[in-house]
């Protein structure tokens, strides 16, 4: 059955097993949210979710039952580990939030689906030294919190072409009420995006038709962007659960 989770900057709807325990539900949440399971608390109209019992214990939780979560110890709680950095334009400024392993490239393309710049035309200076390995991350060249990336515009004769597309193998992991085998090799593209990966699992039939979230390193994956803008690398693991996310206000 499907649950609803509501804390105050996310709505989150999972599926879960009548007899699934409240802890096994805290880390799914941890994993499409990043909330450390013990800064969880779980209640239903005031009525807090203890780890040790499961869902039949509470008949009061049934199919859409919507479920308060609190988060504690807000000021050691970390949940994506980013920082907020500024891209600079000759005449127009972002700020933006990326991830500490972030890759050159990635953040090329974040800037592409914020901005609408073509990827083909962007040269990245970080303290006038370019950034020209898409493959590398943004810490290899010192970039961290607040600081400034200047965005240089390539002319038509200048243009290269995009890097080659690698191949990636790592492992879509899935929980254990949704198939019996839960670790699924794939290698695909790097240049291919969530939603290809979910098109590749359902058209193989290695998962049911349904909504999903992916997961990776506790951050959720945008359908629309490539595995190189989530930085997967070769033998990472994606984490899938039934369901869909929203942020709130």
């Amino acid at each position: 059955m499907k649950i609803h989770i509501l804390a105050k900057a996310y709505a989150l709807t999972i599926e879960v097993g009548t007899q699934e325990t409240i802890l096994e539900i805290k880390r799914k949440i941890e994993h499409c949210l990043g909330v450390p399971i013990s800064s969880q608390t779980l209640s239903v109209c005031d009525w807090e979710l203890l780890d040790g019992l499961d869902l039949d214990d509470y008949p009061i939780v049934t199919e859409g039952t919507k479920i308060d979560l609190t988060i504690t110890r807000i000021p050691s709680f970390e949940p994506r580990k980013q920082i907020q950095i500024t891209v600079k334009f000759s005449s127009r400024k972002h700020s933006i939030e990326v991830d500490r392993t972030e890759t050159v490239g990635s953040l090329k393309e974040k800037i592409h689906i914020m901005d609408g710049t073509p990827i083909k035309q962007m040269m990245l200076f970080f303290t006038g030294v370019e950034m020209d390995d898409d493959f590398r991350k943004l810490s290899d060249f010192g970039v961290g919190e607040f600081s400034e990336i200047v965005v240089f515009l390539k002319t038509m004769s200048r243009l290269v072409a995009e890097p080659p597309s690698r191949k990636l193998s790592f492992v879509v992991q899935t929980s254990s009420a949704l198939l019996d085998s839960s670790s699924l090799p794939v290698e695909m593209k790097d240049s291919s995006t969530v939603s290809e990966v979910r098109e590749l699992l359902l058209g193989r039939k290695l998962i049911p038709l349904d909504d999903y979230i992916f997961i990776h390193k506790q951050r959720i994956m945008r359908e629309n962007c490539s595995l190189r803008w989530h930085g997967v690398e070769n033998g990472d693991c994606l984490y899938i659960f039934k369901g869909t996310v929203s942020r709130g206000c």
